[in-house]
């Protein structure tokens, strides 16, 4: 059974400046998630905005690697040391850490593994084999949150706006690599474990103007 349900394009349309939704927090803290200077540039804080979708957005071709990764030696430096040579997709994205700040990552995805690198060391922060993944949970609303839920390790949330092309991939490459096709559950409540004893709830909510998200700790 096709466990995988119709996609959703999250692709921002870069000739716009997307506005914010001030109402991202996590609960527990008391915090607003909200990229800050010391971890976010720019041009990555619309990952926690509004999401605007453009009609050529569901026409456009996937590209995979954004980053030109056979261009960066400390890329390849990492893939050469665990024997990966097929790169599927690799972009930055933005990861959310067990204390709910929000760091810059490159997310890389190969014909084996996910690949989770700081951009500014330049150092490998985790491997993550194919296999061990059981699920990707998403919500049925328009926004850039995904997480990866690995039932031997603690999980992953991320925003990118290339979303769609993130689960995508990684549907086809775990068919691939491990024969069963990967879960994907859509729904505006969905919990993962931030670190091992650490369970959170992520909650998205659709508001005027864009969708409002929180999370809160179980």
């Amino acid at each position: 059974m096709n466990r995988y349900k119709a996609q959703r394009r999250v692709q921002v349309d870069e000739s716009q400046t997307p506005k914010y939704d001030d109402d991202v927090h996590d609960e527990e803290n008391g915090m607003r998630l909200r990229p800050s200077g010391s971890n976010v540039t720019e041009d990555q804080e619309p990952f926690m905005g509004i999401k605007v979708r453009r009609k050529a957005s569901l026409r456009r071709e996937f590209k995979g690697d954004y980053l030109d990764v056979p261009s960066r030696s400390f890329l390849m430096k990492i893939l050469q040391k665990q024997g990966d040579k097929q790169v599927l997709f690799a972009d930055k994205v933005l990861k959310f850490t067990s204390s709910g700040k929000m760091k810059r990552r490159i997310l890389m995805i190969t014909d084996f593994a996910i690949y989770i690198v700081d951009p500014d060391s330049g150092a490998l922060k985790r491997r993550i084999a194919l296999a061990a993944v059981d699920k990707m949970c998403l919500s049925e609303l328009s926004d850039n949150f995904f997480a990866i839920i690995i039932p031997t390790e603690y999980d992953l949330l991320m925003a990118s706006t290339r979303k769609t092309e993130i689960v995508t991939v990684l549907v086809d490459a775990t068919k691939s690599a491990s024969e069963y096709e990967l879960e994907v559950v859509f729904s505006n409540r969905f919990e993962y474990n931030a670190s091992a004893d650490d369970v959170k709830e992520v909650q998205f909510e659709g508001v005027e103007g864009g969708v409002r998200t929180k999370i809160v700790k179980k």
